[in-house]
């Protein structure tokens, strides 16, 4: 096994659903290795929110440098950090450790729409982290929130894919690569605009924008409770196979007919980890997000998890043979413990 080796700063979900228990469930599918930094510990199940301790951001500092230090990093990927406090150090951390490839999921808006990170991190963030970062993946909200904090000039509300579009490529010069906006929280209509009634959302567009383009992933909607931890509230999962546009500016009219899906962000960290391209790893990430929601169980009663381990069976390796003997006992065997 190559080291492809993740570190992921992140908050704890005690109900393993989303936080850093999800994130080594898809890291360990993907065949790489998961390291933590615990920002957060939370009292969570499938149905919210109950309670969250905060881990002192210098102890946050201390568990990246033991990981680093002694095991190494490929890949880092950054959930929720809690506090500007929390941004500094782990910003710090990056820099010494040499900035590594950096995932960024910029956890600022829950679900609901209430903002998560006061708004002194939320500066932290977009002027420490955003330069360190190789791939950023907001939701729309949290997208519009840097912009906003940065004093950008965007649209009142999104009404079309061009406004998603609009949305990464004026995130990707304040220092990140590449920008992933994700629009699981927003289907699109056949046109691919906002639709008028609910029976109208027919597809879900996530926007890839480097200095090199802008790609679109997507897929069919539909709808499944099975999203938490998917990184976005994923109700959609594809009726075909995820498809990967990529668009000139010229490209982007009002009617286009597009198609789309969304991603966990440790699996394109993963992706990654294995030596993917950042757009391969996204369509990788969306094909597996897919597969989760697809062959998902129902658990509790709020928005269950995905089925992580879709794809990986228990196949020992024919090079590793095993010592293992089993033999019956019998009581006049003596001590005797030979095969």
């Amino acid at each position: 096994m190559e080291k492809r080796r993740i570190l992921v700063i992140a908050g704890s979900d005690s109900s393993g659903g989303a936080g850093l228990e999800a994130d080594q469930k898809v890291i360990a599918a993907h065949q790489c290795y998961a390291m933590t930094a615990t920002t957060a510990l939370t009292a969570q199940n499938t149905q919210g929110v109950h309670d969250i301790h905060y881990v002192p951001p210098a102890f946050v500092s201390q568990q990246i440098d033991a990981c680093i230090d002694d095991i190494g990093v490929d890949v880092v990927k950054i959930g929720m950090l809690a506090s500007a406090e929390t941004v500094d150090v782990v910003a710090h951390a990056l820099e010494k450790h040499g900035r590594p490839t950096c995932v960024l999921d910029p956890v600022m808006v829950a679900t609901t729409g209430a903002q998560l990170l006061p708004n002194a991190a939320v500066t932290n963030v977009r002027t420490r982290l955003l330069p360190l970062t190789t791939i950023l993946t907001p939701n729309i909200s949290e997208a519009r929130l840097l912009l906003e904090n940065a004093g950008a000039n965007i649209t009142p509300e999104i009404k079309n894919v061009k406004d998603l579009v609009q949305l990464a490529s004026l995130l990707q010069p304040m220092g990140p690569k590449y920008v992933l906006v994700k629009g699981g929280h927003m289907p699109f209509d056949k046109d691919l605009n906002v639709p008028q009634q609910a029976t109208e959302q027919k597809y879900v567009v996530d926007v890839l924008h480097t200095d090199d383009g802008t790609t679109l992933f997507i897929t069919e909607f539909s709808y499944s409770k099975n999203t938490h931890g998917t990184g976005c509230s994923l109700a959609c999962t594809s009726a075909t196979t995820p498809n990967r546009i990529v668009l000139a500016p010229s490209d982007l009219h009002d009617n286009g007919s597009c198609t789309q899906t969304d991603t966990t962000v440790a699996a394109i960290a993963s992706n990654l980890a294995l030596g993917s391209s950042v757009p391969d790893a996204v369509e990788n990430a969306c094909r597996y997000i897919e597969a989760g929601i697809k062959t998902s169980a129902d658990l509790g009663h709020g928005s269950g998890p995905i089925n992580h381990f879709h794809s990986v069976g228990m196949v020992r390796d024919p090079s590793c043979e095993s010592s293992l003997r089993i033999r019956e006992w019998k009581a006049d065997d003596g001590l005797g413990c030979g095969p």
